[in-house]
């Protein structure tokens, strides 16, 4: 006989029922959690390892870019409907392959910089060769075959004796004179302009520290060099070109473009900070200075202990109201360029950065043109088409703009509506999480470039004058006091913006520095900025 279950039972079998039901719900919502977090970790887990062990280039691997396999020069349809439509093609002979004409580089060594200065080297026959063997006549020269070779002196230290000579009366004692000795810049100080000069360019542009710089020194009879008094000598240079930079500043932030970025420095010696505490080196860049923005182009680098809205706001102190200001997606900036009416512009090479980790942190089968993040990159490579058809074409701001508006304008209403259809369906704390909601909060930043022909793509210009500094520190890792970190801010500075005019940073500095104690007014320290100092 079946038993029926009671009323009391058939209640309790429902409650354990739903019981079991909100249990398994809950296991499930767990599971789902924990599988959301490993596939998290393990996406940050690929990122660390491809930033340990994989190449630095963003360019993406054949496997991974059948879909763009150069991406700003494979896009040509894009801008078919701009271009004149070509001829009709004739069909060719199924047993005929066309050759495109090419031209072949000339074989052979390129020859030497006629520049360089060259010691001639004779090489002729002995008396005793010099004789015809058929009719015994004296050979005669008629000419010479010449061939060069690439020499070097390497370094030789010397000594500079200044000799003041003393002048006295020979009537009497009352008159004595002593010749006077041209000022310079660090007053007593051992080392000669020249070598001063040598210290800091192989410092700040060869990578070079001071400890390696005594040590190759001292193979060339320099041996009791201290490497403290290199460094003292170094920061009095510092210190003194601070006028030259005061002037490169001022025509920084008249200019009507700026460029901002910043990166990390340590400083062991800071007053009320430990030795691992994080600094930051400030760049701030542009490619036309003065009101005009026709002016050379400057790169220059400024110091702080953090990286907060104040330590920022001091550099942009003075900055021309309705300027332009291209930097990536920190959030000081934003406050920058409320407080100085300036107009802000994203980086679009940030952006695919972030689309490019997310897309790189997936196994290397998986990241074909279907992926997400790959769309986004192919979209933005059609945007750098654009550009680079521009100034392979040499067109000026207004053609510019008309390209812009006629072929990019479509790539971004296609980037947004991509954005729109899944920035919310990506869990945010992966990488292409991460990718859309930054391409989203920089939205109104990154299309912006789009409605003047003057107006940067990227921020690359300033991350390429950074790389330097980026480089030199892995050599020298730190600097040990913050007047060494102003230092070498000021340095830096100078020689970066020599170098992106073309000038010579060791002549530059030699003239420099023993034109520097003479300048007594702004117009002689005009007359030191690097692209007017007499080399």
């Amino acid at each position: 006989m079946v038993h029926m279950p009671t009323a009391e039972e058939f209640a309790a079998l429902q409650k354990a029922l739903a019981q079991a039901s909100q249990t398994s719900e809950s296991l499930a919502g767990e599971l789902r959690i924990t599988r959301a977090e490993r596939d998290l970790l393990k996406e940050q887990l690929n990122k660390f390892k491809r930033q340990l062990f994989a190449a630095k280039s963003e360019k993406l691997g054949q496997a991974s870019a059948g879909h763009q396999k150069d991406m700003f020069f494979n896009e040509a349809e894009v801008l078919g409907s701009a271009a004149q439509p070509a001829q009709e093609e004739t069909e060719a002979d199924d047993n005929t392959v066309e050759v495109p004409a090419h031209k072949r580089t000339k074989r052979g060594r390129k020859p030497l910089d006629p520049a360089l200065p060259r010691e001639v080297v004779r090489h002729e026959l002995p008396e005793s060769e010099r004789v015809c063997p058929h009719d015994g006549a004296v050979l005669r020269e008629i000419g010479v075959e010449a061939s060069e070779q690439l020499d070097i002196i390497p370094q030789q230290v010397r000594v500079i004796r200044h000799e003041r000579v003393k002048y006295a009366c020979p009537c009497c004692d009352g008159t004595l004179r002593l010749a006077a000795k041209p000022e310079q810049v660090i007053p007593k100080g051992l080392f000669s302009e020249g070598l001063l000069a040598w210290v800091i360019t192989s410092k700040y542009v060869d990578g070079l520290p001071l400890y390696r710089q005594a040590a190759l020194l001292g193979r060339f009879g320099g041996r009791d060099l201290s490497r403290n008094t290199m460094a003292a000598s170094v920061v009095r240079v510092g210190q003194a070109v601070q006028p030259v930079i005061n002037l490169l500043r001022d025509r920084v932030l008249d200019a009507p473009l700026i460029f901002g970025d910043e990166t990390e420095i340590q400083v062991l010696k800071e007053a009320g900070r430990s030795a691992q505490s994080k600094s930051y080196m400030w760049a701030q860049m542009t490619d036309g200075s003065g009101a005009s923005g026709t002016g050379p182009p400057i790169r220059l680098f400024a110091y702080s202990p953090s990286r907060s809205t104040e330590a920022a706001q001091l550099l942009y102190v003075g900055a021309r109201e309705g300027g332009v200001l291209m930097t990536d997606g920190y959030e000081v900036y934003n406050k920058i360029a409320l407080a100085n009416k300036l107009v802000q512009i994203g980086c679009w090479a940030h952006c695919r950065r972030y689309f490019n980790d997310a897309l790189q942190a997936l196994p290397k089968a998986n990241r074909g043109a279907e992926q997400l993040a790959a769309r986004f990159i192919a979209l933005i490579g059609k945007l750098y088409r654009v550009e680079a058809l521009a100034k392979e074409q040499g067109l000026d701001a207004n053609a510019l703009l008309h390209s812009r508006q006629a072929n990019s304008v479509p790539v971004l209403q296609e980037i947004q509506a991509l954005l729109l259809a899944n920035v919310h369906a990506v869990l945010p704390g992966s990488l292409l999480g991460k990718a859309l909601h930054y391409l989203s909060s920089q939205w109104a930043k990154l299309e912006r470039f789009v409605t003047s022909g003057n107006y940067p793509i990227d921020n690359n210009g300033c991350e390429n004058s950074i790389r330097p500094f980026v480089i030199g520190r892995r050599n020298w890792l730190f600097a040990d006091t913050v007047a060494g970190a102003n230092a070498s801010a000021n340095l830096y500075s100078l020689l970066e913006t020599c170098k992106v005019n073309g000038v010579d940073g060791y002549q530059y500095l030699r003239s420099l520095l023993v034109a520097l104690p003479r300048a007594r007014t702004v117009d002689d320290y005009e007359a030191l900025l690097p692209w007017r100092l007499a080399r």
